[in-house]
């Protein structure tokens, strides 16, 4: 029974210790109050005192412009050219023109002269160029492949060296104007006032030239305004035109639409909010945690006080329950301060502002009361998940040093997290409402946004508030668990030295892999998988229409083996002494032969109609998945090729990396059910695809209840092996095959395939439930086990068999 007047002791000297700790009182509060203000105060200097560079800009056959309107005004473009007249003097404009006036300034004139000579070498560069591309166009690319292929690697060389030339030059952007550009805008402006056909093909007209380098943000940014200048000119060229030959300015744009901008001040400042708040909420969250955390933690460690702490009446739950709670409480402490301290500091710069930049936002009002309550109420779970995150990392950590290493990961996680919430394209939906940060993330962007029916998102606030819950009860479990080991609290600091650890990890071995091997071999595999994933696309793509089934199950089937089984067999071999132990490569019953092989189609039904009836939630299959299944129902392939590459070697090779290895490492402590979970979980993660990530979880519990249960891995790879092949044989059912004789009351046949009736479904379900019971009342006796004591689910994961 837990006594919270010991959980009310704990939690108040915890925070009495913390209150006295410089550095968690500079981080909680006194960094709130004073980072928004400070950086308040900074931008608003660098906006007065910042002044943009002005960029250069050569233009060569400038004399060739035409002289109404003016492109040029002196060294600038004409300001009228620009939405901001000002943005004319951050682009410098020098020219080739004869008309051109010579600055009184020596040193002007000699970089004048430089920029100059630089534009002259690109202008022959890109000739050659020009030459060469019109060359390779007039030859026949098949019938002279020598000449073809030295042209191609002549324009590569010359594009090398043009981009090389622009890289090296002061040249920003570049503009070459061709000869008689200005006689034949006239010319054709003429024409059209005389209402005469215009005897040449536009396509062919002459046209200026621009070079710049979209890599390098200088000339980026040039090239936009150059753009926006010569847009602007054009167009009056053109209004030009059209009055001299008497025609409405509005010829070129029949349509011209008007465009009403309904945005309010209120919806502006909530677009604004929905950014920052949501992203700042997660971020401070984890990081108010992160130190008090490894104070609690790590930090009672180094003090020596880890031990006083244990012999106090207060249990080790109670304890760890007075830890959590004082970590939340900075957690949520420096999330508000922040919040606040940021919006304050927002809406005063704005208030501020006055007539600049940030005055677009409006008034920049704060956001409502519902949206302020929703972001107290999220905040409590968030905080709860990364306080008993952050409290359980620094338990396990020696020392405060490996406790910031091991919370550091937590943090990019944080932001990675952060980042995706951030992008417009993603809202919540179901599928994300079940995620740990995220929905909570995506809700709250939701209830900020003015614009958005918040009555629509209270349907998601409940699955996200009960998961969120759920996720900090999981974790705090964890906590819980890591105090309650010896081994975890009172490991010493030791010095690592790779080659020792080689060394002990070679010779010192057991029977069975160790938890952490275990998810070391996980991580392999998701490495491996992450790293060929391009590879494999690109092979696929590469075969035509024809070859691609062939080629997508061939790669399946080396994914499969080299992927998935290779890392797990090594690691079985080199790091445990019981090969047999770790893959359980034993014969089971009879029994448990027959539960592998019925027990298969008992459970496709159900678990198909439960993956159809939830399509709606998850997002829809990418291309690469689609491509497969249509592989799988494929008339032409080989039905033996078929269940090779999509049921027979999955069902070995992942029931000996997940159901041997990874199932033997983290059940190696007899935690049994753990165990199962854990290896189910990964082994769901590791088909990445959500729709297969939340079937495949739901087999891996029957799978490893069956390993676990059967010490053998056979029964499992029988039911992997007819689960796969009923998959195969549904895609490849004809769309026009009608069922009958009484089948019609058990299955049908719709567009997207084989389904199953509520009859069969119903007896299914019933004798699923009586397998699955009987699996779990199962047990085989080793003969060197003592029989006089019972033999519990844990000992059955962990005990030898002869």
């Amino acid at each position: 029974m837990i006594h919270w007047k010991n959980i009310k002791l704990i939690l108040l000297r915890e925070l009495r210790d913390q209150m006295r700790d410089r550095r968690t009182l500079f981080m909680v509060a006194i960094l709130p109050l004073l980072l928004y203000p400070a950086m308040g105060i900074g931008m608003v200097q660098m906006t007065v005192l910042f002044s943009e560079q002005p960029r250069n800009v050569v233009i060569l056959g400038a004399d060739d412009l035409p002289k109404h309107p003016q492109l040029l005004d002196g060294d600038r473009f004409v300001s009228n050219w620009f939405r901001i007249p000002a943005d004319a003097d951050k682009l410098r404009v020098f020219t080739d023109s004869k008309q051109s006036e010579e600055s009184e300034n020596i040193l002007e004139n000699e970089q004048q002269q430089e920029i100059l000579k630089q534009a002259y070498a690109l202008e022959v560069v890109l000739k050659t160029h020009q030459k060469l591309l019109d060359e390779l166009e007039e030859i026949d690319s098949k019938t002279e492949k020598q000449k073809a292929a030295r042209l191609i690697v002549e324009l590569e060389e010359t594009n090398a060296r043009l981009s090389a030339l622009f890289a090296e030059s002061q040249i920003q952007v570049l503009i070459l104007i061709p000869k008689g550009l200005s006689q034949e805008i006239e010319r054709v402006s003429e024409k059209l006032e005389r209402h005469e056909p215009i005897d040449f093909d536009p396509a062919d007209s002459l046209r200026p030239l621009i070079l710049e380098n979209n890599a390098d943000e200088k000339s980026m940014i040039a090239y936009r305004r150059v753009d926006e200048a010569i847009e602007a000119w054009e167009k009056e060229i053109l209004r030009a035109r059209l009055h001299r030959a008497n025609l409405p300015e509005s010829l070129p744009t029949p349509i011209n639409p008007d465009v009403i901008d309904l945005a309010q001040d209120e919806q502006l400042a909530a677009n604004l909010w929905s950014k920052l708040f949501p992203a700042l909420l997660i971020i401070m969250a984890a990081t108010g945690a992160f130190y008090p955390a490894i104070d609690l933690g790590a930090g009672e460690k180094e003090r020596g006080t880890m031990e006083t702490l244990l012999i106090s009446p207060a249990k080790r739950t109670e304890i760890v329950l007075g830890k959590f709670l004082t970590v939340l409480i900075f957690s949520v402490s420096t999330a508000l301060l922040n919040l606040a301290s940021m919006g304050f500091t927002g809406k005063h710069m704005v208030n501020l502002a006055g007539s600049g930049a940030l005055s677009k936002i409006g008034d920049l009002s704060f956001p409502s009361f519902s949206a302020l309550f929703w972001i107290v109420l999220l905040l409590i779970p968030l905080s709860a998940l990364f306080s008993a995150l952050c409290l359980a990392f620094a338990t396990f950590a020696r020392s405060s040093k490996e406790g910031q290493y091991y919370l550091t990961p937590l943090l990019m996680v944080t932001l990675g997290l952060t980042v995706f919430c951030l992008s417009p394209a993603v809202e919540i939906n179901a599928f994300y409402s079940l995620m740990p940060v995220v929905g909570v993330a995506l809700l709250l962007k939701g209830m900020l946004l003015s614009s958005v029916n918040a009555g629509i998102l209270y349907v998601y606030a409940i699955p996200v508030l009960v998961t969120s819950i759920g996720y900090s009860l999981l974790a705090l479990w964890w906590a819980i668990d890591q105090f309650q080991r010896e081994d975890v609290l009172f490991r010493e600091a030791e010095r690592f030295e790779l080659g020792l650890w080689l060394r002990h990890l070679l010779k010192t071995k057991d029977s069975l892999p160790s938890f952490a091997e275990a998810g070391f071999c996980f991580v392999i595999i998701m490495l491996l998988q992450f790293g060929v994933m391009n590879s494999m696309s690109a092979a696929i793509q590469s075969a035509t229409e024809a070859e691609r089934p062939l080629r997508m199950m061939q790669l399946l089937m080396i994914q499969q083996l080299a992927i998935i089984a290779t890392p797990a067999l090594i690691m079985g071999i080199m790091l445990t002494t019981s090969v047999r132990k770790t893959f359980r490569l034993y014969l089971p019953s009879l029994g448990f032969l027959a539960v592998g092989i019925i027990l298969p189609f008992i459970l496709h039904p159900l678990s198909l109609e439960l993956a159809v009836s939830l399509d709606w939630f998850f997002p829809a299959l990418p291309e690469g998945t689609v491509a497969v299944l249509k592989g799988m129902s494929d008339p032409t392939q080989p039905i033996w090729l078929v269940l090779m590459a999509f049921a027979l070697a999955p069902a070995v090779c992942e029931e000996l990396a997940f159901r041997g290895f990874i199932l033997s490492g983290f059940g190696r402590r007899g935690r049994a059910w753990l165990a199962i979970i854990l290896s189910s979980v990964t082994f769901g993660a590791m088909h990445m695809i959500p729709q297969q990530v939340f079937n495949a979880t739901l087999l891996g519990l029957v799978l490893g209840l069956m390993a676990v249960h059967s010490r053998s891995l056979l029964p499992g790879v029988v039911f992997h092996f007819i689960y796969n092949g009923l998959s195969v044989f549904r895609e490849r059912i004809p769309e026009n095959w009608v069922p009958t004789n009484g089948l019609q009351h058990f299955v049908r046949m719709e567009p997207e395939g084989l389904r199953y009736s509520w009859p069969l479904l119903l007896i299914c379900g019933l004798i699923a439930i009586v397998l699955l019971r009987w699996i779990q009342n199962q047990s085989v006796t080793p003969a060197n086990l003592d029989t006089t004591q019972p033999l519990t689910l844990d000992r059955r994961l962990t005990d030898s068999k002869s």
